[in-house]
């Protein structure tokens, strides 16, 4: 995560994209700009927390398009979207690639900051969910096979007794087991284990 938010500028027309450079200089934000969604794909590392704005039509890849393979790539970005031609099927497209907001060209000034605001906004946040998931996932790989066993009967509420029982293995070896599993997971309660697994395998 970079210590500052950048603004990922995508549009084929020179006069929106000043205009666009012009709002985030005086906002003090920092920004990169891009002619087309081809050069922004080939140059973006993934860097965040970020917020993207992109017109809907450009020559050749358009701004939905662009947000449909960030989809397909992984990447959540934050996108706000800005076009000259925001009919229904465009916005329904839009928003259900991700889009924070769409707003008719020429946006007004105050309007597209809060929109670009929003969107850094909510970058932050799912940027931050997604890096803790990612750390929970890691704790959990961190098991062995037979580790898992154990953590999965716990997570069930099984009693350590019949766990030994069902895994043919000491009361000990499951405590043992056990005392692992809440040492790689982090975990100072059950409830905070059980937690732990639910998040993680929403990630999955």
């Amino acid at each position: 995560m970079s210590d500052s938010p950048t603004v990922y500028i995508v549009d084929d027309d020179d006069a929106s994209r000043e205009s666009v450079e012009m709002l985030l200089d005086e906002m003090k934000v920092a920004y990169q700009s891009f002619e087309s969604a081809e050069s922004f794909l080939e140059s973006y590392q993934g860097q965040r927390p970020g917020c993207l704005v992109t017109d809907v039509r450009m020559l050749e890849m358009s701004g939905l398009e662009l947000q449909e393979e960030l989809q397909r790539r992984g990447i959540s970005l934050s996108v706000v979207v800005v076009t000259g031609y925001a009919d229904t099927p465009v916005i329904v497209r839009a928003i259900k690639a991700g889009a924070v907001t769409l707003l008719q060209k020429p946006a007004r000034n105050h309007e597209l900051w809060d929109a670009i605001r929003e969107g850094l906004a909510k970058d932050v946040e799912n940027y931050e969910q997604e890096l803790e998931q990612k750390e929970l996932q890691s704790r959990l790989e961190s098991l062995t096979p037979a580790e898992n066993e154990v953590l999965n009967m716990i997570v069930d509420g099984v009693p350590n007794k019949t766990i030994a029982t069902r895994l043919d293995i000491s009361v000990r070896t499951v405590e043992v087991r056990r005392q692992h599993i809440f040492t790689k997971l982090k975990a100072d309660s059950l409830a905070e284990l059980v937690q732990i697994v639910m998040k993680a395998k929403l990630s999955s």
